[in-house]
């Protein structure tokens, strides 16, 4: 066997570690969120204010947009609908079911730059954080396929419910 060959095979053998390695790191996250989901289905009255066409990017922990956490059906990128309700948010996504995230469950929607995988111009995200569970708030992002998203954040701000009013003073 040549000096050649021999490179070769640790090439080979290194890459199919790595690639190991990230199989077992992507499944052991799988299991780690397997309790987190998203509401499906929306509901039966709900009338549409508005359709756009968005890539969704990822969710992740809340206000930390590196630590992805895998909430079915939303563990992949994927391009899709967004339909704004009079009663939350719908996120039809290729090859999922219907996810509906009802006002109640929303938290707040901003602009963002920076989340895992993806860096884009200034504000060039939408980012919707929302209630997976009573103690879990999770970031999901978007991109908007084409225009300007301030309109858009500006319709689904409308639906974020006013944080309780505690009458504290600053």
């Amino acid at each position: 066997m040549s000096t050649r060959d021999i490179a070769i095979a640790i090439t080979i053998a290194v890459a199919l570690l790595v690639l190991l390695t990230m199989l077992l790191a992507w499944r052991r996250r799988l299991r780690r969120d397997s309790a987190l989901t998203a509401p499906l289905g929306v509901p039966e009255h709900a009338e549409v204010g508005r359709r756009d066409e968005v890539l969704y990017v990822s969710t992740t922990r809340h206000d930390q947009p590196l630590e992805r956490v895998t909430v079915s059906p939303l563990e992949y990128r994927a391009r899709g609908e967004l339909a704004v309700t009079d009663r939350g948010v719908a996120l039809c996504l290729d090859g999922a079911p219907t996810v509906f995230l009802a006002s109640s469950r929303l938290v707040a929607v901003d602009r963002a730059t920076v989340t895992i995988d993806r860096v884009v111009e200034p504000g060039g995200l939408i980012r919707i954080a929302w209630n997976a569970d009573d103690e879990t708030i999770v970031d999901s992002y978007l991109r908007l396929a084409s225009g300007d998203p301030r309109t858009l954040i500006s319709d689904l701000q409308r639906l974020v419910p006013a944080a309780p009013d505690t009458g504290a003073t600053r």
